[in-house]
């Protein structure tokens, strides 16, 4: 039950990331804290639709 899904930087907008999740378990949007090359910085990544 697990979909791919993409991380969306909250600053710069770029989808840098693809990841797994389960669907079942984790209902709500993820929310990682990654580096973003474009910013050259670590900063929140969230769920894209």
């Amino acid at each position: 039950m697990r979909e791919i899904i993409t991380l969306e930087c909250t600053t710069c907008k770029n989808r840098t990331y693809s990841t797994t999740k389960n669907k079942r378990k984790t209902t709500d949007r993820l929310v990682l804290n990654k580096y973003c090359k474009y910013d050259r910085k670590h900063t929140e990544h969230k769920e894209a639709k």
